[in-house]
This record gives structure tokens, C-alpha cells and sequence, in this order.
């Protein structure tokens, strides 16, 4: 049987626009190179695709600067879809540029109507529980609306919290299998994945704990050589991407796509 939880029969990309400059950072590292962003986004579906996924890839979006990293947008589950309430005002009119595309892909699409906000980079989906953290863009009024829907579909939901100064909840944090997250040892300090294996991301490399199970394959960022050998002592087939750009726009892997 397939776990929804990390084997995915499609995904949703859409690719970085000409305007990503303008794209929201916490600290300013310099700006994206939109050549480089291109080749990195293709290897990333090219990596999604090898796994026998289908990918749509949608075109970019000039208005949005954000907008390539879709995962924000919605909450995709077997049962349907959920359209999140971006907390960056700029990011908001980026879910009703997704909403036509997941309604071809469900019969059931639902939104967030507010007053609050929640992404989808602060929503860990596991085998047993939906996990939310409560971020600078996740409020309390959010997660309490999409426990709602989620509980129709027979969820639990747990909310948890981002450290502070970190932007997502997956930031820090992603699901390797039923089992075992990898994560960040500030995160999982907080106690909030107790019953889980938890594999931390080594010392310096905390932003290796963005990743995503997709199939049978890891997609990390590269250049995080200690967490990838003890991705690969636990038995996991990785595939290293350029996340250089993205960083720059404090996105990671699992930022890129919608997986379903």
C-alpha cells in the first residue's frame, strides 16, 4: 500500500520568474542569479520525474516574486486539497494563481478563509499526524481553522513551534519515512517529535534539514557533506541539488514543489 506520506504519484513546480530579486529574505545575502535558479529548478523536477512522477510545471509568475515556491500555497492530502492563507501580505494573491490547477487535480479543494494565516512550510505531514508549527507566518486562528478541515478528513493535527528567528517550521525539520525525521537539534530539543527516530542534521549544516522524501529518492541541498553520509548510513538514496539561489530567498527543497 502506498504511504501518502512520502510516495507521490504527481507534484506541482512552477518556475522561478525574471522578478525573483524582488523575492522576500530575511537577511540579505545577495541576489538570486536567475540563470543558475532555472538549472537548479530543472534538475529538481528532473530528480521528481526519474522517480516515474508525473510533474506539471507551471509558468512563472512576474507579479509574484515568491511565487516558485508553491508548497506556501496549499495543503495537498489524499482526501483533497487545501488552499493555505499566505502571513506575507505580497504571497497572498499567489494561491488563487494555484487554485485553478488543483481543482484539475481534485475533486475536493477547500480553503482558509481566515482571519488567519498558515503556509505550507510550517506543515510536516507524517504517517500518523499532521504537525504544524506556529511561525511569524502560522497563527494560532490559522492552524485552529485547518485543524477544522482536517478533522472531516479523520486528521490529527498536533501544533507545535518554530524556534524563533526560524522562518518555517520545516525549515528546520522533514520526513524521511513513517519513522524517522531529520531535523535540526534546536528543533527537536523542543520535544515535539518524541516517538519518532529522529536523525540530526550534523553541526553547521542546519540547513540540510530542509529536504523532502520523494519516492524512493532524498532530494537535498547539496553542498552539506556530513548530513549526506548520515543520510546514506541510514540507508537513504539521496540526490543533491543546487539550493545556492534559493537560499538566497530562504527556500529549500521542499519549498518547490506540491506533492500528491
Amino acid at each position: 500500500m502506498r504511504n501518502p506520506a512520502f510516495e507521490f504519484t504527481r507534484a506541482i513546480t512552477r518556475r522561478p520568474a525574471s522578478t525573483i530579486a524582488q523575492g522576500l529574505r530575511a537577511e540579505d545575502i545577495g541576489n538570486p542569479d536567475l540563470e543558475s535558479m532555472l538549472k537548479a529548478h530543472a534538475a529538481y523536477v528532473a530528480a521528481l520525474r526519474s522517480t516515474g512522477a508525473e510533474v506539471i510545471e507551471l509558468d512563472p509568475l512576474e507579479a509574484y516574486p515568491d511565487a516558485q515556491f508553491v508548497e506556501d500555497t496549499a495543503l495537498c492530502l489524499p482526501q483533497g486539497a487545501i488552499l493555505m492563507r499566505p502571513g506575507a501580505p505580497s504571497r497572498i494573491g499567489e494561491v488563487a494563481e494555484m487554485a485553478p490547477t488543483l481543482r484539475v487535480c481534485y475533486d475536493d479543494v477547500r480553503a482558509i478563509t481566515g482571519p488567519g494565516h498558515i503556509e505550507g512550510g510550517d506543515i510536516l505531514v507524517t504517517g500518523r499526524e499532521i504537525l504544524v508549527g506556529r511561525s511569524d507566518r502560522t497563527d494560532a486562528a490559522g492552524v485552529a481553522e485547518l485543524a477544522e478541515i482536517a478533522s472531516e478528513w479523520d486528521y490529527a493535527l498536533r501544533e507545535v513551534f518554530t524556534p524563533e528567528g526560524v522562518l518555517h517550521f520545516k525549515t528546520d525539520c522533514s520526513l524521511m519515512d513513517e519513522e524517522t525525521i531529520l531535523s535540526t537539534k534546536r528543533l527537536d530539543a523542543s520535544g515535539c517529535f518524541e516517538g519518532y527516530r529522529v536523525l540530526h542534521v550534523a553541526e553547521g549544516e542546519e540547513a540540510a534539514a530542509n529536504a523532502i522524501r520523494f519516492n524512493n529518492l532524498v532530494l537535498m541541498a547539496a553542498g552539506f557533506p556530513r548530513t549526506a553520509e548520515i543520510l546514506d548510513n541510514a540507508g537513504f538514496e539521496i540526490v543533491e541539488i543546487d539550493n545556492t539561489d534559493c537560499a538566497k530567498l530562504d527556500g529549500g527543497m521542499s519549498c518547490l514543489s506540491l506533492r500528491f
